[in-house]
């Protein structure tokens, strides 16, 4: 693996990670004494206040190296077909991680969710379809458009799970969590109209 490779590897390390520490009050509510109910807020307690930090360390970091690898890879000439593929793959792995843990808080809805997961099945699915005719599929501008939209939804989604955690939810969680499920429907349009652009590329692939 290049050196590129290897830092994108970092996003799928941070992405369990994520889950983990998001839902770990959920998995032993007694020891951290979190109270049990289906929205983020019943189940607040100080002893939450500790992930919040650690969260968005995880969810920044994440982010840097899915800037820095891409430049490495050009600055160090290594765009490889390798990369082209596992860039995408690590970012999709990570996006889902982080919408899967909002969905459960209640803060971004399941059918919107579920809209990503085919989504992105879809497109793996496309890209190993194009793989075998010796194409690799990178991001195009509106894959790219798609994942700004979709970790713009996940910091805003994080930012109202925050304030919940901090025990400074009210009107203030509530306007983040409803401009969280706004980006994220926006997010979810650009994605389905993205699938159509890698569907037609697809398609003309049958022509080559």
């Amino acid at each position: 693996m290049t050196l590129a490779d290897k830092v994108t590897t970092t996003r799928l390390i941070f992405a369990p990670l994520f889950f983990v520490i998001y839902l770990l009050p959920r998995f032993f509510p007694a020891f951290f004494a979190v109270q049990g109910g289906s929205s983020v807020l019943a189940e607040c307690s100080a002893d939450l206040s500790w992930t919040v930090p650690v969260l968005w360390v995880i969810f920044v970091v994440s982010e840097i190296t899915d800037m820095l690898d891409g430049m490495i890879a050009r600055k160090r000439r290594e765009v490889s077909d390798f990369g082209k593929l596992y860039d995408p793959f690590a970012d999709t792995l990570t996006q889902i991680t982080y919408f899967f843990c909002f969905v459960i808080d209640g803060i971004l809805p399941p059918i919107l969710f579920l809209a990503v997961l085919y989504r992105e099945f879809s497109i793996l699915f496309i890209r190993n379809l194009m793989l075998k005719k010796g194409i690799a599929l990178g991001a195009r501008l509106g894959g790219k458009i798609k994942t700004v939209t979709y970790i713009l939804a996940a910091a805003l989604a994080l930012l109202a799970s925050s304030m919940a955690r901090l025990a400074l939810g009210g009107r203030l969680y509530q306007w983040l969590t409803l401009a969280s499920k706004g980006v994220f429907v926006l997010s979810v349009i650009i994605a389905v109209v993205s699938f159509i652009d890698y569907l037609i590329i697809f398609k003309k692939t049958d022509k080559i």
